[in-house]
């Protein structure tokens, strides 16, 4: 939180092995701040999922890139209407709900945590997250997933408590979600330097002014390992994504699925994936085995032509790729473990290689083939000179330019590295369309 407001008493959450337990235990259902519920009949999870679903920072995600900027989509795009990051996420909650449920999670309680996973994602996607964190490399970083737990606990108003020191200033508690939606929504669940094999990756799940909350949640879990709920949606998420950038790609004429027998064209894709999506010493056969796997299956999508029958075809090969993946997933998993319920860390997902592999050969041939042209490489650099200047208009200017929120932050702020976090906390939460509007604004005269 603040550091301020103190967590309540964790006298009653568990500490012990998780199997002393049902499914969830009341510390797992417990807030960080308690509060009754204000319609009897609701589980826990079924009021997180709702905050989350009602709240604003969702509704933000319709105008924040997915893989394009949803506003600047081609005449074709346009006809196609490509995913944005709020329809990703929606795709990713009905996917991580099925699964976990098949499994013997609560539904709601990863579909939260699907719902959650991108919200602190900010304007241009992860190439608006590299230059927010070369702007905050001296007051603890950005990371998407990180801004996400902040967000939830923080940012998103509408729980307010008084202040620990006693005066009449309140403090924010988020949408005070339960420890385990927070815990499940937990991508990278370490700090800043923290992760637990590689100290040198960008990728964490916590601020350190927001350690105290964190701490809360994982409460009893064991150091850097996800719970099984986030597990899910981790998986979920990369299964949507694959799947779906694909079918975008197609749709938008991006992708020519002929390339994909091309030993040239192949040679790139398996460059692509070896580099960002699997280990760097894979043996290409492996993809390229993977990717054979895929274009012998009998419901692939050789062709688009863009009619009705071809798009019910390619909704078809996009719903066969999801089951494929899901299923892997749970036929693997309950061998391991048997047919019990898997909640918590009670389990560990087992995803096989193969359909790992699969996975990132179809994330290669969304990023070879549409990430990568050349009117979107101008589009990113020029959404980097964006939020660059923008930042840096708002640091010189602040608190004007701010939104009343973050202006009331910036202005009670005890030092530089607080203020320049509110900065980063308005930057994060805009939308691509106003933080290009307000970009224009500050540098216009």
């Amino acid at each position: 939180m603040d550091g301020n407001h103190q967590p309540p008493s964790a006298a009653t959450a568990h500490t012990g092995p998780y199997e002393r337990y049902g499914p969830y235990s009341e510390a797992d259902m417990e807030r960080y701040v308690p509060e009754p519920d204000k319609r009897p009949g609701r589980t826990a999870f079924q009021r997180d999922r709702a905050r989350v679903l009602h709240s604003a920072a969702l509704r933000r995600l319709a105008g924040k890139t997915q893989v394009v900027d949803p506003g600047q989509h081609s005449a074709a795009e346009m006809d196609t209407s490509p995913r944005t990051r709020l329809t990703h996420s929606l795709e990713c909650a009905q996917v991580g709900r099925e699964l976990g449920a098949a499994l013997g999670c609560d539904p709601d309680l990863v579909e939260t945590a699907c719902l959650a996973h991108d919200l602190g994602h900010p304007p241009f996607g992860h190439n608006g997250e590299l230059v927010l964190a070369e702007f905050a490399a001296d007051c603890g970083g950005f990371e998407g997933n990180a801004q996400s737990l902040r967000l939830l606990t923080r940012i998103e108003p509408k729980r307010f408590v008084p202040a620990a020191d006693g005066d009449d200033a309140l403090v924010s508690v988020g949408l005070n979600l339960t420890r385990a939606a927070l815990d499940a929504a937990t991508k990278y669940p370490w700090p800043r330097g923290g992760h637990p094999t590689t100290p040198g990756s960008p990728k964490f799940g916590v601020y350190e002014d927001d350690l105290p909350v964190f701490g809360w949640a994982r409460l009893g879990a064991p150091d850097g390992r996800q719970c099984f709920e986030a597990q899910v949606m981790d998986w979920s998420d990369d299964v949507a994504y694959s799947v779906h950038d694909v079918e975008d790609g197609l749709q938008a004429g991006h992708i020519d699925p002929a390339a994909l027998r091309s030993p040239a064209e192949r040679t790139e894709v398996f460059g692509c994936a070896a580099a960002r999506y699997v280990p760097a010493d894979t043996d290409p056969a492996e993809l390229a085995a993977a990717l054979d796997r895929l274009l012998d299956q009998p419901w692939w999508p050789h062709g688009y032509d863009g009619s009705a029958l071809a798009q019910a075809r390619l909704k078809d090969a996009a719903s066969q790729l999801i089951g494929r993946f899901c299923l892997a997933a749970e036929t693997a998993t309950r061998e391991r473990y048997g047919t019990g319920r898997l909640t918590r860390y009670r389990a560990e997902l087992v995803v096989p290689r193969e359909q790992r592999m699969e996975c990132a050969v179809l994330k290669a041939v969304a990023d070879r083939y549409v990430m990568q042209r050349a009117a979107q490489a101008r589009r990113r650099a020029e959404q980097r000179v964006v939020i660059g200047e923008l930042a840096q208009e708002l640091l010189a200017r602040a608190p004007y330019g701010l939104d009343p929120q973050f202006h009331a932050i910036f202005t009670s702020a005890p030092d530089d590295a607080t203020r320049r976090r509110a900065i980063i906390d308005q930057i994060a939460s805009l939308t691509d369309a106003a933080a290009t509007a307000l970009h224009a604004r500050l540098t216009s005269g």
